[in-house]
């Protein structure tokens, strides 16, 4: 016999339509099972629900607070253990080129000057690319397409700025 749908009924805590009433009895005079399981839960919802004792909510609280305060200081301990760790191997990886650089600076700030030197005729040569590129691009490609391209990153600008504002939102939960 399927008892499936017969105990789905009696456990669930939702109301039967009078069709679902009239089988669930029909089939309760039938089958031990299932009025075994009725009974039971009759049984259990007559229980009468036992008052906690004095002070249990208190108690309760203070437990939870207690619980929470290890949790922060264990947090605490270990945020500060892994920047310790990042901090000294930083220091350690480092320490090569800082011994370096202080032993001779004029050789550091040269290169910083090169580099620097070196950033800028990189912009300025994407600058005139970029230029070039502004005055030779719309003819190869038709009005349509720039619509087209346009409309496409006009959405994923849209899908960003919704995902950014759906992540930064704060539950307002417990």
């Amino acid at each position: 016999m399927n008892h499936r749908p017969f105990e789905d009924w009696l456990l669930d805590e939702q109301p039967l339509t009078p069709e679902q009433t009239r089988e669930l009895q029909i089939h309760l005079q039938d089958c031990a099972h299932c009025a075994a399981l009725d009974e039971v839960n009759l049984e259990l919802r007559s229980v009468k629900m036992a008052a906690p004792a004095a002070g249990f909510a208190a108690r309760f609280q203070k437990r939870l607070a207690g619980q929470r305060l290890h949790e922060r200081r264990n947090r605490l301990v270990g945020v500060l253990i892994l920047a310790a760790g990042g901090a000294g191997l930083l220091g350690w990886s480092a320490a090569p080129y800082v011994i370096q650089f202080l032993a001779s600076p004029a050789v550091w700030i040269a290169a910083a000057v090169n580099f620097l030197l070196t950033l800028l005729s990189m912009a300025r040569a994407i600058g005139e690319l970029g230029s070039i590129l502004a005055r030779v691009l719309p003819g190869f490609i038709p009005p349509f397409g720039w619509l087209v391209l346009a409309s496409a990153l006009s959405g994923a600008v849209l899908l960003w700025v919704v995902s950014i504002w759906r992540f930064t939102r704060f539950s307002r939960g417990v």
